[in-house]
């Protein structure tokens, strides 16, 4: 028999401020018994909740269980910047460009099938449209090397066939309130969500299809017996004929990928909800995403009272942690980075207080790949989203769903063909690598 225990589970620092600013969950459903499943489904973030959704769809009878650490949208999926994006969006390039025609066009049409499946998602759950607004984004540059870091993804676009508008920096003004940047590129595609608000309605709609979802319930052991997966909790046990491991990073924490993943943790803030006085002094439009035209910048996104109040989040400063933990000092530290960063933008906000500080786990390859695939018979893997948590893993939970139940489609052959993520040089030096060239990035993009 096959048994892995889990070395370590989901610790985080600060709220998952996405869940934070929306009204209070009910109680939730915790793992207190056994019980016997057809699929069980370890992580209820985008990856998990979309293998259990895609699994409905193909076998409507079967009994299928998610089983979720924490409380829902209160891991990654609450702590991410909500930007569900179509096109190329290579975070280690200059210009998010990717690596050829051919191979983005492909990439393209898989993120927007991802954003179409959660916009059927929206439709048949009737979420609130205004956790999901198909409004686009803006690349935001402030610096003459940011623009022209737009201008060469503009022509990229241009020869992949794909729209954009550039915006000026009066255009730039209009948008944001902001006068700190001389111009945007502007892109349709990117849907706009209140992550916390999508995953928990999303959840709340698989339940009433007769999905069960555990909250509160960390799978800490996983074995093999017979012919299936027995996963146990602190409260309970499941026995499944196949079980998926959606849980992105940990998947390393039962043992799979050892030194091949690479644990990045972005950090953001967001203000209190902005009174009448401060929206005059901000003007601009209620509802806005900037993500910086150099990846190591700042991420800026203004959203309305119907996603959480009249707020203002500012992302920036990454660090490598290969045990999948961040400390307060480093919650600390990027807070007053935050603070800096938007008062450049904002200057007549200077006194609006952030309410959250946060830290979000992503996880990266450092070939660029995801793990989708089976790793034991019956033992499947959607894990590892390289920074683009809310498209890739909606894919990754989908095609794990396939591999599954033996569908194919261009999603499930797409990460079936992908090699497995490359090992990573040894400790301490990849620790010691990766964070000096974090550093040194966010240096050259300081203005960003």
């Amino acid at each position: 028999m096959t048994t892995r225990t889990a070395r370590r589970l989901p610790v985080h620092r600060g709220p998952a401020a996405w869940s934070a600013i929306l009204p209070g969950q009910e109680a939730p459903d915790v793992l207190g018994t056994t019980l016997t499943a057809d699929f069980a489904v370890v992580g209820a973030g985008f990856a998990g909740l979309s293998a259990a959704r895609r699994l409905k769809q193909l076998h409507p009878g079967a009994r299928v269980v998610v089983l979720e650490a924490g409380r829902l949208a209160e891991g990654a999926s609450g702590r991410n910047s909500g930007f569900m994006i179509d096109l190329p969006h290579d975070i280690s390039s200059e210009d998010y460009a990717g690596q050829a025609v051919e191979s983005d066009r492909a990439m393209i049409a898989l993120n927007r099938a991802a954003i179409d499946f959660a916009r059927q998602a929206v439709e048949d759950y009737r979420i609130d449209p205004a956790f999901f607004d198909p409004c686009g984004k803006v690349n935001g540059a402030a610096s003459a090397a940011a623009d022209a870091h737009n201008r060469s993804y503009a022509d990229h676009l241009a020869r992949i066939g794909e729209a954009s508008e550039a915006l000026d920096a009066d255009a730039m003004h209009e948008l944001t309130g902001s006068r700190h940047y001389i111009s945007g590129l502007y892109t349709p595609g990117t849907v706009m969500i209140q992550p916390a608000g999508y995953i928990r309605r999303l959840g709340a709609g698989l339940r009433r299809d007769r999905v069960e979802v555990y909250e509160n319930s960390p799978v800490t052991q996983i074995a093999r017996t017979g012919s299936g997966w027995v996963l146990t909790t602190h409260g309970g046990r499941v026995t499944a004929g196949t079980a998926i491991l959606a849980n992105n990073g940990h998947l390393e924490s039962f043992g799979f990928a050892t030194r091949r993943l690479m644990h990045i943790f972005l950090y953001a803030s967001i203000t209190v909800d902005l009174d009448d006085d401060a929206l005059a002094k901000l003007g601009g439009r209620p509802r806005w995403g900037i993500t910086p035209s150099d990846p190591m910048g700042t991420t800026v996104r203004r959203i309305d009272a119907a996603q959480g109040g009249n707020r203002i989040i500012t992302r920036t400063c990454a660090s490598f942690r290969p045990g999948m933990e961040v400390s307060t000092a480093d919650v600390e530290r990027a807070a007053a980075v935050h603070r800096r960063k938007f008062d450049d933008r904002f200057p007549a906000l200077k006194d609006v207080r952030m309410e959250h500080s946060w830290a979000g786990h992503l996880c990266l390859s450092r070939n660029g790949v995801s793990v989708m695939r089976e790793l034991e018979p019956g033992l499947i893997a959607a894990c590892v989203d390289n920074g683009l948590g809310t498209t890739r893993s909606t894919l990754a939970g989908i095609a794990a769903a396939e591999l599954a139940s033996g569908e194919s489609s261009p999603i499930s052959r797409h990460f079936c063909a992908k090699e497995a993520p490359l090992k990573l040089p040894p400790p301490p030096i990849a620790e010691i690598g990766a964070n000096a060239y974090l550093r040194w990035r966010e240096w050259r993009a300081s203005k960003e």
